[in-house]
């Protein structure tokens, strides 16, 4: 994991997918940059998901704490 992967936020990540559609989109990116985008891609939708599963594990926790 890179120093830029280590300060990534749930924000930052989707805004980051989104620059490389909008790149995809516009067919802005070169073929041989097209393996790289789509590897980080990648690395990017498990990040989020696994935040996301992680949030709900602990609100989950903080509210069955309550009953």
């Amino acid at each position: 994991m890179s120093e830029k992967d280590e300060q990534l936020t749930y924000e930052s990540a989707l805004k980051e997918l989104q620059e490389i559609q909008n790149k995809l989109d516009e067919e802005e990116v070169a073929i041989d940059e097209l393996a790289k985008l789509a590897k980080r891609a990648k690395f990017l939708i498990q990040w989020c998901k696994d935040k996301l599963k992680g949030i709900d594990q602990e609100l989950s926790d903080i509210f069955s704490d309550n009953n």
